[in-house]
């Protein structure tokens, strides 16, 4: 499909980190874009999307609806006329309601996929996550033919289901989907931190004095939203894309990376031994019962501690033409983001 400034793309969940940068992407390369949030009135769901096209000077291409996922009436509506629908819309959280965090992944799916069907929009892109992929086996290169098997964690169950019941639902609806499996999204630009970018901020304030050695692996923002756009854009492009630039990382390396790059910073520069993650995990809870941020719950520990990053990210290289933004570049605009 090429790029034109009469293709209009439909967007679920602007607001979110990853939502709003589609937006901007997609009008820096000449769409029009309607995207969707739950609250037209709430003004940390709306002004910062409606800023990228005033910056632009493309207020005209930027269209914002009301709509809540959860709800099957109004889609097909409000899909009717687009030539792609761009679904982003989830709660990513490591902790909280499990239902709402389920329903929302799933019943989301389910109803933007049907209306997507009703409006015959041509193309679907759907953003699922590393978290569907999984972690395992240890020491193996994961590729996107990897499904997670591990459902210690709410929000990791909801993204593999739901990534499941989008290719159910794409045979069964006869959809062209293809589906974006970030891993950590760093970046800037978000008004609420998201698990990925959280700990930056006690990091920096020294928060916790030794980093667990957690497997991680990143991907800026800005990269995730232009493979999105690559991904409509490209007629023979299907299946899976991981987005995983920077790979077999651990949580430590990337606090000791902040504080190679900011002196001045209290990030730590020590990993902790995994024999004492017992002891953080503890740690973490008595701070919880004071009002502290959580990071080390129980079963994030346990989710964690398996497996590894060693992600490829060829297929998105190769078909995609993706490149990468360096993993300093991901460092500093995520610190840059609380300072």
């Amino acid at each position: 499909m090429e790029e034109s400034s009469s293709q209009r793309i439909f967007v679920t969940g602007v607001n979110g980190h990853i939502g709003n940068h589609i937006v901007r992407d997609l009008l820096e390369h000449g769409y029009c874009v309607k995207g969707s949030v739950r609250s037209l009135t709430d003004p940390s769901k709306v002004d910062h999307v409606l800023q990228h096209a005033k910056d632009l000077g493309v207020e005209d291409r930027l269209e914002l609806v009301e709509g809540d996922v959860l709800d099957a009436d109004g889609w097909t509506e409000h899909l009717t006329g687009c030539d792609g629908l761009f679904h982003t819309a989830t709660i990513y959280s490591t902790q909280g309601d499990t239902q709402a965090i389920l329903d929302t992944a799933n019943k989301g799916t389910m109803h933007l996929f049907h209306a997507a069907a009703n409006a015959q929009i041509p193309r679907v892109i759907y953003t699922s996550s590393t978290a569907a992929v999984g972690t395992k086996p240890k020491g193996q290169l994961k590729d996107e033919s990897n499904w997670q098997t591990d459902t210690n964690l709410p929000y990791t169950t909801a993204k593999t289901q739901a990534e499941h019941l989008a290719w159910e639902l794409a045979a069964q609806l006869e959809l062209d989907v293809r589906i974006i499996n970030p891993t950590a999204v760093l970046g800037g630009g978000f008004v609420r931190p998201t698990p990925s970018v959280d700990f930056f901020q006690d990091a920096l304030k020294g928060a916790f004095p030794v980093a667990p050695k957690f497997p991680m692996a990143v991907v800026h923002v800005r990269d995730v939203a232009r493979a999105h756009r690559r991904a409509f854009e490209v007629d023979n492009a299907e299946g899976r894309f991981i987005l995983a630039p920077h790979t077999n990382l651990t949580l430590s390396t990337i606090c000791r990376r902040i504080r190679e790059l900011y002196p001045e910073s209290k990030s730590p520069k020590l990993a902790l031994p995994n024999i004492l993650l017992p002891l953080a995990v503890f740690q973490d809870w008595l701070g919880g019962l004071f009002g502290k941020q959580r990071y080390l719950t129980r079963s994030v520990a346990k989710s964690l501690g398996k497996g590894d990053t060693n992600y490829s990210s060829e297929k998105a290289e190769r078909v995609l033409g993706m490149t990468w933004e360096g993993f300093d570049t991901c460092i500093r605009d995520t610190v840059d983001a609380y300072r």
